[in-house]
């Protein structure tokens, strides 16, 4: 109902605007006009102007990190640049999300996605833009996210007559464990979108080439916290303790074996345990002991397997010296069961490759092996066709960037135009590819309302 609603407005306003009628001879979604959009919204979007509009916001939002469902402010300021650009928006969707609207207010719907939320890190970076929250910032690139979707707004906003559909520009919050996708689904304001695009920054590879791969991209993830109960007493007499830093070790141990020894050596799997908390006292054996990991695998099936089995080696580890355990796969901070592998379409990754190819050049589009590393875009994926994409942004002739969710962690700001431009191709060029295959065979076309 939301998403009627909204669209219905959007229609609207399309009728207020002057309306272009094409014939087949002169449509942007011929061969030759697909493949000039790529190029002409790269043009645009290197416009000084329009650079320069993009890179403020970048700092704006740089400058004032918020974790997830916090990001009031960073909301607050996407909300204006919509309102600049005269387009219609729904907010709020899932506490902070905001899902706007650009096009003809009638299907097809594409979508393209921006993370808004920050990390709980103290940034080190000395510049006139640093983070002015303690303990907050923006390491993982949602900063430049952001800004690129809005810039794809502007160069969609400025080429409506391109557009045979509309694009939907999704704002989602908590992309950084908190499962933000998945509320933005919940939420029911996608249900009518036929496919999405995303896409993140890379620090490792060159400015101008972007990387990615049909089918698994990157891992699914769980994480899981236990705490292992004995009894404490004096080191010097353990006789008269149950010692649950023994039965934690022999937990740590154990839970490298499901890999090792239990899964398939083709089908990629990680356990890692990265926290082990237990006793404050050189003498003193504890009464319990706290450890906590990640999981990640290739598919749902292997990440449920493994979630059974984490379970299964903790209690029975603990069992055997004695203990007590008791797992949980959930926080509240993290209250996501299990994140999917992110698996792009392969449909939409010959159309990436086409658009990408147009823009930059075939030998500047690389193929990337998986990564363990997991995203909530995923979520998507699983609702409808979704296409995640790594856009670099290492300048050779500069030092080198370090990694994303580090304290020194930077953004080359000349990425910005490539990003908007190749959310904004994609979507044009999805849309008129659809609309072409719908269109009837022989006679001019007539697009009118």
């Amino acid at each position: 109902m939301i998403f009627s609603k909204l669209v219905s407005f959007v229609l609207i306003l399309q009728l207020l605007n002057p309306i272009v009628v094409l014939s087949s001879s002169s449509s942007p979604s011929s061969s030759n006009g697909l493949t000039e959009i790529p190029k002409k919204f790269l043009d645009f979007a290197k416009r000084k102007e329009v650079v320069d509009w993009m890179v403020g916001i970048r700092r704006k939002i740089h400058e004032n990190p918020e974790l997830g469902y916090e990001e009031f402010e960073t909301s607050k300021l996407i909300r204006l640049e919509l309102d600049k650009l005269g387009i219609p928006y729904k907010y709020p969707v899932s506490v902070t999300g905001i899902v706007g609207f650009v096009g003809t207010g009638e299907p097809p719907f594409v979508a393209i996605r921006a993370d808004m939320d920050a990390l709980p890190i103290q940034e080190t970076v000395d510049w006139e833009h640093k983070s002015k929250n303690p303990g907050k910032m923006h390491a993982c690139g949602h900063d430049a996210h952001v800004s690129m979707v809005l810039g794809a707004a502007k160069i969609l906003k400025q080429h409506l007559q391109e557009l045979k559909g509309t694009v939907v520009l999704v704002f989602q919050p908590a992309e950084e464990g908190g499962g933000g996708a998945k509320k933005m689904l919940d939420a029911g304001v996608l249900d009518n979108v036929d496919a999405i695009f995303g896409l993140h920054v890379l620090h490792s590879a060159p400015i101008g080439t972007v990387a990615s791969k049909p089918g698994p991209l990157l891992a699914g993830s769980g994480l899981f916290d236990a705490v292992i109960s004995g009894k404490g007493g004096h080191a010097a007499i353990p006789q008269h303790s149950i010692d649950p830093i023994l039965a934690a070790s022999n937990v740590v141990v154990s839970l490298q074996h499901l890999v090792s020894r239990e899964a398939d050596p083709l089908d990629s799997q990680v356990v890692t345990v990265a926290k082990f908390q237990g006793g404050g006292a050189f003498n003193v054996i504890p009464d319990s002991v706290t450890i906590g990991g990640t999981f990640r695998a290739f598919s749902k099936a292997s990440l449920i397997q493994l979630k059974k089995r984490i379970e299964e080696v903790i209690k029975g580890q603990a069992a055997v010296q004695r203990c007590s355990a008791t797992v949980d796969f959930s926080n509240a901070k993290k209250p996501m069961l299990l994140f999917p592998p992110t698996v792009n379409d392969k449909d939409l990754h010959e159309h990436f490759l086409k658009v990408a190819g147009d823009m930059l050049g075939n030998d500047k589009v690389k193929d990337m092996k998986p990564v363990m590393g997991s995203e909530d875009f995923a979520f998507y994926q699983e609702a409808f066709p979704g296409y995640f994409f790594f856009i670099g942004m290492q300048d050779e002739n500069s030092p080198k960037l370090s990694s994303v969710h580090t304290p020194n962690f930077t953004i080359n700001e000349d990425i910005l135009p490539y990003g908007a431009a190749l959310h904004a191709s994609l979507a044009t060029t999805y849309l008129l590819e659809a609309e072409s295959k719908l269109r009837p065979t022989g006679g001019n076309l007539h697009d009118e309302l």
